[in-house]
């Protein structure tokens, strides 16, 4: 017989503690095929999920790193909301980043990700690395272009992920590659810049 006792817990929030909003200014991506394990979340016996962090670290294909993007923080939001029916409701997590510029590069880049499968890492204000992308559900990518206006808009490339997960865009506390470079997360890290950008 399954343990079907109730696995929920208090909320708690202290008068005064500050709450950063919004997101850094680089984040990172990699194109579901070249990960070769995933990190899982904690669940009970009913496959409830018991947490927000992963356990484990991703492990990536042979000479395979993660990529970046740099966008303005200013203009790019991270969010969540519930869909789908009860008891089959998830979450999709939806990351709206905003780059700089229309140069070769970016339009460039807008081509190769038109229909990509890919996770991304963002830091949050509060200094958590969230995954925004699940190893069974697709992820949607969509990425615009706008020239801007004359004495108005600057030229930006929108980027535009959604993606389906069992909690609001978990956090992920392991090891990454960027250009070489090893990047550590503290799962636990209650305040800005726990890792110092590339």
């Amino acid at each position: 017989m399954p343990d079907c006792s109730s696995i929920q817990k208090s909320l708690a929030w202290c008068q005064g503690r500050p709450q950063y909003a919004g997101i850094r200014r680089r984040l990172y991506f990699i194109d579901k095929k070249n990960i070769v394990q995933w990190p899982k979340l904690p669940r009970d016996s009913n496959g409830r999920p018991q947490g927000a962090t992963y356990d484990g670290i991703f492990i990536l294909a042979t000479d395979k790193e993660w990529l970046y993007i740099d966008i303005l923080p200013e203009k790019s939001q991270l969010t969540s909301e519930p869909q789908g029916e009860y008891p089959a409701q998830t979450q999709l997590n939806k990351l709206v980043a905003v780059h700089p510029g229309i140069e070769e590069e970016a339009t460039e880049f807008a081509a190769l990700m038109n229909q990509a499968d890919c996770v991304f890492l963002v830091e949050d204000m509060q200094g958590l690395l969230r995954v925004i992308g699940h190893e069974h559900y697709p992820v949607k990518v969509t990425v615009a272009q706008d020239a801007g206006q004359w004495g108005g808009s600057a030229p930006s490339t929108t980027i535009t992920v959604e993606a389906a997960d069992d909690v609001p865009a978990p956090v992920y506390g392991g090891i990454f590659i960027v250009d070489g470079h090893e990047i550590t997360m503290t799962p636990a890290a209650s305040t800005p810049s726990s890792f110092t950008q590339l």
